[in-house]
């Protein structure tokens, strides 16, 4: 019987990890990257979803800078004050971004750091990747 190759070792056990990438992230023997268990994993693409959200992502990369009211928000996006409050509340909801009433304000800002490290890496990956991204037609921009 043929052993297994990688590939097929995930089909048969998508909790696997690749090889060698749960040492690059200086996890331990047998650890994965993505929860074995499928409440993990959905909490996980939860997480994708509210960075991969266009208005939202532009709305992170601009609070990295300093806190900002949702007035300046909604100038910065150029969308209704309603919709770009929506956005705000998802990103504060997820713990993307805190914010504080300042008198009849609310201002909103990016407090952990690995936020800026993510939104950096996303900006590489799509960068070394924009030709394959721009041709994909599985996902809807």
């Amino acid at each position: 019987m043929p052993t297994p190759t990688a590939t097929q070792d995930h089909v048969n056990n998508p909790s696997a990890t690749a090889p060698g990438a749960a040492s690059l992230l200086g996890l331990g023997p047998g650890s994965t990257l993505v929860p074995s268990e499928h409440a993990g994993r959905r909490v996980i693409a939860k997480f994708f979803r509210a960075v991969g959200d266009p208005t939202r992502l532009l709305l992170l990369e601009f609070l990295l800078g300093a806190e900002q009211t949702v007035g300046d928000c909604v100038e910065y996006v150029g969308l209704a004050q309603s919709r770009v409050s929506s956005h705000l509340a998802c990103l504060a909801d997820c713990g993307f971004v805190t914010s504080r009433r300042d008198g009849r304000f609310t201002r909103y800002q990016v407090t952990d750091s690995r936020v800026v490290e993510l939104v950096s890496l996303a900006r590489g990956l799509a960068a070394d990747n924009a030709a394959a991204l721009a041709a994909c037609t599985r996902i809807d921009t």
